[in-house]
């Protein structure tokens, strides 16, 4: 499985629960997730995609933790199995 697959899963539920699933991209700012979800009543989170087994690299990570002292939730997806379970934690926060 690719996690371009995993991506386009991912967009397709964000949809179905009424959100957006943005590409994030942020020139000269290394390291920043892939995805941004925005669900209605302003719930934001952060996702990091990766293909099944992989890991997010240092910088990734030290930008998900940067963004979560901020207050943001962020997440690494790398499995289709894991994506409603990702919504509901997303949407319970």
């Amino acid at each position: 499985m690719l996690e371009k697959e995993i991506e386009r899963k991912l967009v397709k539920e964000v949809r179905k629960k009424g959100g957006l699933c943005i590409k994030f991209s942020s020139p000269g700012l290394d390291g920043v997730p892939d995805r941004m979800v925005l669900l209605p009543d302003g719930i934001l989170a952060f996702i990091e995609l990766k293909a099944p087994g992989q890991k997010p690299r240092k910088q990734q990570v030290r930008r998900m933790q940067q963004f979560e002292k901020l207050g943001f939730r962020c997440f690494v997806l790398d499995n289709m199995d894991g994506i409603g379970g990702m919504i509901d934690a997303i949407c319970s926060s």
